[in-house]
């Protein structure tokens, strides 16, 4: 283990709040591994450290990212979340294997997936845009943290108007997703749609309504304007 790790775990041991782990704990369905420290500290530390390692190699950074996604703690997934994309000048396409390995083996909660997801692989697929049929395969993984990732690394780019093919297809493929998590998954990226193409989301959750779970549906037209949210839950 490297001094980087070791001086990073003893700064959030050192910073942990019980009141805060207690509290984190009502989000999740699942057990999560958690130090309880407050996010605002754990930026804190993140931004403190890397300091000490922003002048390393790329891949010296996986390494030492790959390591805090393995121990399972919350607080250490979220720093290395932090990190990633203060590097994405360095990314390479193959990078994208290395991510979808990195949320197969420890993604376990939708906070680590959509921290990860939201900005890493986002800002990845902002810089390589052809590799976004990865997450059409994504889309039909076993994984329930691979098929909400699909839907959640488009976030920031739907937001901006982009990618809204995609967000169909991948739509598409998790409609009738049992799952609630990726259900809100993809309600969230076509909700993100709707700020640039109100329109096309509106007439496609007007397609689909009699089949797509309710939990997406209350998702995707959160910010339309009442009328057309009207239009979406009119009974046929």
């Amino acid at each position: 283990m490297s001094q980087i790790i070791v001086q990073l775990r003893e700064e959030l041991n050192a910073n942990i709040d019980s009141q805060t782990k207690e509290s984190e704990k009502r989000y999740f369905k699942e057990a999560i591994l958690t130090y309880g420290v407050k996010n605002s500290t754990v930026h804190q530390i993140s931004s403190k450290n890397w300091a000490n390692i922003k002048n390393l190699p790329k891949q010296a950074i996986f390494t030492l990212c790959e390591e805090l996604f393995q121990s399972g703690f919350m607080e250490e997934a979220f720093i290395a979340a932090e990190w990633l994309p203060k590097i994405v000048d360095q990314f390479q396409p193959e990078d994208l294997t290395i991510f979808e390995r990195w949320i197969d083996k420890y993604i376990d909660n939708w906070a680590k997936c959509d921290t990860f997801c939201n900005h890493t692989v986002g800002d990845f697929i902002m810089k390589f845009p052809k590799q976004v049929d990865t997450l059409m395969a994504w889309a039909k993984s076993p994984n329930r943290w691979l098929k909400r990732a699909a839907a959640v690394t488009l976030i920031v780019p739907a937001k901006k108007g982009l990618f809204l093919t995609e967000t169909l297809k991948i739509s598409d493929l998790l409609l009738t997703d049992t799952d609630d998590l990726v259900q809100k998954g993809y309600g969230w990226l076509l909700k993100a749609q709707t700020e640039k193409h109100p329109t096309e989301i509106l007439t496609y959750v007007i397609k689909n309504k009699s089949i797509m779970p309710r939990t997406a549906l209350r998702y995707a037209i959160e910010k339309l304007s009442k009328e057309q949210k009207s239009l979406a839950m009119k009974k046929d």
